[in-house]
């Protein structure tokens, strides 16, 4: 693609980096894409705020998964768009829709502040998935991990799948290393594949300009990109209603649907050194794990932006997809709390 083949900058998004050891013929990474220690000196360090979410499902790190949101009340008496009694949460940054069966779209719910555009942190992924699903021809080719994702990594303090330099994965497994543990080198690795330009920052500058090309054709007007991973240079931002939207619309896509469902991911990958890597990738978003009939979707925090999460789930025949976003650490019980109502209604 473009001059450099486009399916090729480097960002930042949570918080954290392991120490890796590599020992023997086979080098295991495991947890949110952590290598798995061969020595007792081995360690890797996590936001203990996330940590403590992410336990229930497993969660070792967390894409931009930081930071400190503000606790937001959501009025008792407030009501839905049809007079009908609202879900009781805390978020005023909110939205509900009702997807029937995944190809169609009905408000159900929105909070006092659904349309207010905020900082959107990891969630901001969603969209840079959908610009590579864009281009199924390249999802199995492989492309080799560069230092510079690593060096990003560890100078922003962003949440990371622990890809090692040199290790060939295709585009498939870097989704699976960017939508699950968040990893912000898996994210900057496909922004440097998937855009045009004769060198790492003018790949990335085009894969964002695809992203806001796709906001504007979708018609998420409350929405702007600045990042491909969701660290923010002062323009990053979007509404809990269109963050719902965008994430319906990527779970029409097959291989997404499929991949953000997933609790946990082992795959192997050739090492630089001609023997095997071995990953696993545990998924940041706790529904999956507490919620009956949960989908996904992406989770999402930062300094800046509290916390995040986009999410479906189904029941019968109906999908529900809800959004949650500059909220407090109970986005997943405010979210169960959503679904809750949207079924009921």
């Amino acid at each position: 693609m473009g001059s450099h083949a486009r399916p090729n900058r480097l960002h930042r998004t949570g918080a954290r980096i392991a120490t890796v050891a590599l020992v023997g013929a086979v080098l295991p990474i495991t947890a949110g894409g952590l290598a798995e220690a061969a020595t007792p000196s081995a360690t890797h360090s996590v936001d203990e705020r996330e940590r403590t979410s992410g336990q229930a499902a497993g969660t070792v790190g967390q894409g931009q998964e930081q930071g400190q949101g503000k606790e937001q009340g959501q009025g008792q008496g407030a009501t839905d768009a049809t007079g009908q009694d609202a879900p009781v949460i805390k978020a005023d940054h909110a939205y509900l829709l009702d997807a029937r069966d995944g190809s169609q779209e009905r408000e159900m719910w929105a909070g006092a502040k659904a349309d207010e555009s905020v900082a959107m942190a990891s969630t901001t992924k969603i969209m840079t998935a959908l610009i590579v699903l864009e281009h199924p021809e390249w999802l199995d080719r492989q492309f080799t991990v560069k230092q510079e994702y690593r060096d990003y990594v560890a100078k922003a303090g962003a949440s990371t799948a622990d890809l090692q330099t040199g290790d060939k994965l295709t585009a498939r497994q870097l989704l699976h290393a960017m939508l699950l543990p968040s990893g912000a080198d898996a994210a900057m690795a496909l922004a440097d594949n998937f855009g045009s330009g004769d060198t790492t920052d003018a790949r990335i500058a085009d894969f964002e300009s695809q992203m806001n090309a796709k906001a504007q054709q979708l018609g998420l007007t409350g929405t702007h990109f600045d990042s491909f991973d969701g660290i923010s240079h002062g323009d990053n931002r979007s509404t809990a209603r269109d963050l719902a939207k965008l994430g319906q619309r990527a779970m029409l896509k097959p291989v997404f649907a499929d991949i953000v469902k997933k609790k946990q991911f082992k795959t192997e990958a050739p090492a630089a050194n001609g023997r095997t890597r071995y990953y696993t990738w545990n998924n940041t978003n706790v529904l999956l794990s507490t919620y009956d009939g949960a989908l996904g979707i992406k989770t999402g925090s930062g300094a800046e932006a509290g916390y995040a999460v986009v999410f479906a789930a189904e029941r019968g025949n109906r999908t529900l997809v809800g959004a949650i976003v500059g909220a407090d650490k109970d986005r997943f019980e405010d979210a169960a709390k959503m679904l809750d109502w949207g079924f009921a209604h």
